[in-house]
């Protein structure tokens, strides 16, 4: 007998619904998102893809997730405000892995980071020989302390004493306290032996005799401020560089006078070096020195983990190897007791070699590895997990990915598609797109001019229908039928970098020369390595641009000084009324533009402040005029405009004009003036580095990927800004994997084989002609298959 079963309803909720979304430059777009698809946006960078897939959809999936925690929890989690969108239907859990770096914590290693560190320090403390203690006396993280004392407690009415001892056996190496690396001051930097302290024979930034520092060095007595510093005894000399914290009166006054290294180990090695003004960065990288840690040779350990062996292997050399090594090493352990745990320890090993990460080893510092990799490193948590029916959210995920790997993270993305998950990626590449179940592409400019929904529909759909993205969807660039000569080479001679093999290369200067090579070969090791140290050489990387919600392009670019000098000469006023930071900020929301709520557990709400209506400055200030445009105006103003008000006529500024003209020759025109550094995308960021940088007196321009987060139509701009700049006598370096920034090169140089001790050596040197007709390496395959198409 047949049975039929009837619909379920249940079964009817295939669409994520979005409604009237009006975040950052969203113009109330509605979409419906198939579930159990993968979905790609495109469009322009700045086109509110972001805003539509992270700060709507995600946003608000994690928004209502948090909300079933209890109160208590919620306290100790980001508060996340509600979007501004009318109606979102059929969301389901989001997991969001984005490129973010992973925190540049020294203490942060891949290992720790993606607990594989954690597993393998339970197998050590099992197997190890010999035994040395749980897991913890593995741990470069935990020191080694002990201690005694009487304890007091009551028992049956009486109180008694007793003496106790406790010991915690810990991993970390007592020299370098986990770190892995010890700091050296170079004593001459801090000062001029031939002067005495009187004299300011101090040379260390703000430690001026006039003020405090004076006084409690004379105060002190412990030597004499008249005699110069080389004539100072032993114990004078100590005092002066490493005496503890010490109480002492000074004119009546109870102060600390501490020796100056502890002094400056607690005040400027304590900070991020990004961080810091540029003198005072300048003085730390003149004065400090961070060697290898002599006592555990770098490996954080201290000699009671490091003499714990299994079959031979120590969990230092476990971790110093090739993560695909460690993986088969692991495998070969057969040991019934921990079955289970050597199985997951192996499959997560598994999965960075399957990611494309194999080159890795855990002890690698988390702050050195790229965005890309940082993104891949987050999905590995993903790919063994049995949850279902939950929306991935990627953000670029083939950043840094060689076309070669591309083809594996498809897969991927495929593979979490059908165990039944909604995957959402927002993408450029073409050969990522083309995988797509569903594509919305978003425009059609940037910024104001964004924001709408331009198609919906299927990849053949997209190419056929005639916006930005489906024109330039099958763009193919040409090579070069002629290169420029160039006028030098710079020598680098036996670079051993990481997996560098004894690298000799001569990298030919006044042209456009492009690194490239699978994700791990070397590329970053060889010219992060032996080129961006050297003098001239101006490096625009990927890291995070350092800024509060405060902070916006006109303040980070120093472009707010010329305007704000320029607004106060135009109206006799001073310059500070200008900074929404300083003296001209509104006083009911201190310059934010907006009021934050706190509602403790709920999530907070912020509200466009009532007294300046968002433009963040006083009322009065706002009556001084500059060509017609008060200051909120023109931080509200596109960068593309910018260029025209501040180029000509009565608000000309030519300081101003050519910072702004350096914004838009990156691609950035539709940025405003005023947009908080905390909504920049990573290119974003990192274009505005490289417009800031650009006025730098360099000769030697690197660069690292800076097709990140370009729209197609966007790439031919960065070339031709590229050809500007060596046309202009500078030599570029461009560590790329676009084949369009290849084709484009004077010169190739291709490093490989593979990744990790499979790469680091060249492979390839020549013009793209010459690697195209060659075919011999992945890249000139790859290169070839695609000027061919």
């Amino acid at each position: 007998m047949e049975t039929t079963t009837a619909a379920q309803p249940a079964d009817s909720h295939d669409l994520i619904r979005v409604q009237g979304a009006r975040v950052n430059n969203l113009k109330d777009v509605s979409v419906e998102i198939p579930k159990r698809r993968l979905t790609v946006f495109t469009g322009v960078s700045g086109s509110g893809k972001s805003s539509l897939v992270f700060g709507t959809i995600a946003a608000e999936s994690q928004r209502m997730i948090n909300e079933t925690y209890s109160a208590f929890v919620q306290g100790f989690m980001p508060t996340l405000t509600r979007p501004d969108v009318d109606l979102l239907d059929g969301l389901t859990t989001a997991i969001i892995v984005d490129q973010e770096r992973m925190g540049a914590n020294p203490r942060s290693t891949v290992g720790t980071a993606t607990d594989a560190y954690a597993m393998l320090r339970i197998v050590f403390s099992r197997l190890g020989q010999p035994y040395i203690g749980s897991p913890q006396a593995f741990s470069f993280n935990v020191a080694s302390i002990s201690g005694a004392g009487a304890v007091t407690f009551e028992r049956d009415g009486k109180t008694t004493k007793e003496r106790r001892e406790f010991s915690i056996t810990g991993g970390m190496c007592p020299r370098c306290e986990g770190m892995g690396s010890v700091t050296d001051f170079d004593l001459t930097a801090l000062y001029d032996d031939s002067k005495s302290l009187g004299e300011g024979a101090l040379t260390i930034p703000g430690y001026s005799m006039d003020g405090w520092y004076g006084r409690i060095f004379a105060g002190s007595g412990f030597f004499d401020m008249d005699a110069p510093i080389r004539d100072f005894t032993r114990k004078q000399l100590d005092d002066l560089l490493y005496k503890a914290p010490t109480k002492i009166k000074v004119e009546g006054i109870n102060l600390t006078y501490e020796g100056l290294i502890p002094k400056l180990q607690k005040t400027m090695l304590a900070k991020d070096k990004e961080a810091m003004q540029p003198h005072i960065r300048a003085f730390v990288e003149r004065a400090v020195t961070f060697t290898t840690c002599p006592e555990c040779d770098g490996t954080r350990l201290n000699e009671g983990a490091r003499s714990s062996e299994i079959r031979g292997i120590s969990i230092a050399d476990a971790c110093a190897m090739q993560i695909s090594d460690l993986a088969e090493w692991v495998r070969g352990l057969d040991e019934p007791t921990l079955a289970p745990l050597l199985e997951s320890l192996g499959d997560t090993l598994d999965s960075f070699v399957e990611i494309g990460l194999g080159y890795l080893s855990l002890n690698r510092p988390t702050g050195t590895i790229s965005g890309g990799e940082a993104q891949r490193t987050k999905m590995i948590r993903h790919l063994g997990s049995s949850l279902t029916d939950i929306t991935y959210v990627f953000d670029e995920p083939t950043v840094g990915l060689h076309p070669h790997d591309i083809q594996r993270m498809n897969e991927l993305l495929l593979r979490l598609r059908d165990k039944g998950n909604t995957v959402l990626v927002v993408e450029h590449k073409p050969e990522a797109i083309a995988i797509a179940d569903h594509v919305i592409d978003l425009g059609p400019g940037a910024g104001s001019a964004g924001g709408e929904v331009m198609f919906e529909g299927t990849v053949d759909g997209l190419r056929a229908s005639d916006t930005l993205t489906g024109r330039h969807l099958d763009d193919r660039a040409r090579v070069k039928p002629s290169v420029r000569e160039h006028a030098g080479v710079l020598e680098v001679r036996g670079a051993s970098t990481n997996n560098l093999k004894d690298v000799d290369v001569d990298i030919p200067l006044g042209v456009l020369v492009v690194v490239t090579g699978v994700a791990g070969s070397g590329k970053s090791s060889l010219i992060g390595g032996s080129v961006s140290k050297l003098e001239g050489v101006v490096t625009v990387d990927q890291g995070a641009i350092k800024g509060s919600r405060r902070s916006n392009p006109a303040t980070y670019t120093g472009l707010l000084e010329p305007i704000r000098k320029a607004f106060a000469k135009a109206n006799g006023v001073k310059p500070a009324l200008f900074s929404a930071n300083s003296e001209g900020a509104c006083p009911a929301c201190n310059g934010a533009g907006v009021i934050y709520t706190d509602l403790a557990m709920m999530a907070g709400v912020s509200t466009v402040c009532e007294l300046c209506e968002g433009k963040r400055f006083q009322a009065s200030v706002l009556d001084y005029r500059l060509g017609g445009r008060d200051i909120s105006e023109v931080l509200a103003m596109p960068v593309a405009e910018a260029v025209k008000f501040f180029g000509a006529g009565e608000a000309r500024i030519p300081a101003a004009h050519a910072i702004l003209e350096r914004l838009a020759d990156v691609g950035l025109g539709y940025l405003s003036l005023g947009q908080p550094l905390t909504t920049l995308s990573g290119g974003e960021r990192q274009r505005l580095k490289l417009a800031t940088r650009m006025a730098e007196k360099g000769s030697v321009y690197v660069l690292d990927e800076p097709t990140t987060g370009l729209h197609l139509a966007d790439v031919e701009n960065l070339l031709a800004l590229l050809d500007r700049l060596v046309e202009s006598g500078k030599s570029v370096i461009v560590i790329e994997h676009h084949q369009a920034v290849m084709a484009h090169a004077d010169w190739i140089i291709d490093l490989g084989p593979g990744a990790g001790h499979a790469g680091g050596s060249i492979v390839f040197e020549g013009t793209p002609a010459d690697i195209v007709a060659a075919g011999s390496t992945l890249t000139g395959k790859h290169l070839a298959a695609y000027v061919g198409g």
